[in-house]
């Protein structure tokens, strides 16, 4: 960027300070607030002009972030975020995307090691599965570097977890669902040998038999996709559900365009409720009913945490369980029973 006084005013009047403040920031000197200073660096990155240098020494802690495909929106929130926080700790994000039939984990964690990363930060990966061999994290403790996990605590991982707490999100929809007079309700979710969707399960079948006396209710498992819901929602129609519950906003969605291409009406005659309540859930029509994930929440946290750790001299790694509740946000995809 050129310091001319034209874009100084430019960026000023787009954040909302003075030029004076925009000189600071850009010259590293006077004090500045942390929200003050992002102000002005989403000013300067909106209006196209290039940031100042970034003041970086050797000892600025990398972090290595693996998720999920990010054409799961909830999975692009929490890079998102986890970019976010990092930086706001000091640190820089080195995000990579676990993708199936492409790179592994496993691969991805080497590369990182290999960048000799500072920490390591885990989304519903490996870990939140019950059949994954846990040595690569065990080895990774053993190298004396920190980690966290996101949704998918296992005790056997001497490691904090930090993760939406899925049973309460279950029986918040299924208790909805009750009151508005469904007794036919079915859970269409992932696959039970991974840690959030089982918890799913075994709180969906516990809520079914207190509420509706179910002691076998309708649980299908599939992939977290549009597509694998889409397709096992026939199955849900022909067993004469009248209400849907989801393990994802995808798979929501899915089941919706089955239900509708049937020529039938949610939710009329069919209520749906998904699970995460990812970008534009708000923006349907109909609005999705839909469980709550406490994304900033989650994140915030989980660095916090791994910060504690990196600043602690002989840090000893533990594992740690904390669960962030849910909300249910109830629109226009729920309706009475007929």
């Amino acid at each position: 960027m050129t310091k001319n006084r034209t874009s100084m005013a430019d960026i000023a009047a787009h954040a909302g300070v003075s030029t004076a403040t925009v000189s600071r920031v850009f010259n590293g000197v006077g004090q500045v607030s942390d929200e003050t200073r992002r102000k002005v660096l989403t000013a300067i990155d909106e209006l196209g002009y290039d940031r100042p240098a970034p003041e970086r020494t050797p000892d600025t802690p990398t972090i290595g972030v693996i998720v999920p495909e990010l054409t799961n929106p909830i999975f692009a929130a929490f890079a998102h975020h986890l970019q976010e926080e990092v930086a706001r700790a000091g640190g820089i994000a080195m995000i990579r995307s676990q993708t199936p039939g492409a790179t592994s984990e496993f691969d991805h964690l080497s590369s990182l090691l290999e960048h000799r990363v500072s920490g390591l930060i885990f989304v519903s990966g490996r870990h939140a599965d019950l059949l994954a061999d846990l040595g690569p994290y065990h080895e990774v403790v053993a190298d004396s570097i920190p980690l966290v996990t996101i949704n998918g605590a296992r005790a056997e991982i001497p490691a904090p977890d930090f993760s939406t707490g899925d049973a309460l999100g279950i029986r918040a929809a299924v208790t909805h669902l009750h009151e508005l007079g469904h007794s036919r309700i079915a859970l269409l979710t992932g696959r039970t040998h991974v840690v959030p969707a089982l918890r799913k399960a075994e709180a969906f079948t516990q809520v079914m038999e207190e509420l509706v006396g179910d002691r076998s209710p309708i649980i299908e498992e599939t992939f977290y996709t549009y597509e694998a819901a889409a397709a096992h929602t026939n199955g849900l129609i022909e067993r004469g559900v009248t209400a849907i519950v989801t393990g994802s906003d995808l798979q929501a969605l899915g089941a919706i365009h089955t239900i509708t291409s049937l020529g039938l009406a949610v939710p009329e005659d069919i209520s749906v409720i998904g699970f995460d309540d990812s970008f534009l859930m708000s923006h349907l029509s109909p609005g999705l009913t839909t469980v709550h994930q406490p994304v900033p929440a989650i994140v915030a946290a989980a660095v916090r945490s791994l910060f504690e750790a990196l600043a602690t001299p002989d840090y000893t790694p533990e594992h740690a369980d904390y669960v962030f509740s849910p909300d249910l946000v109830v629109r226009a995809t729920t309706a009475r029973a007929k």
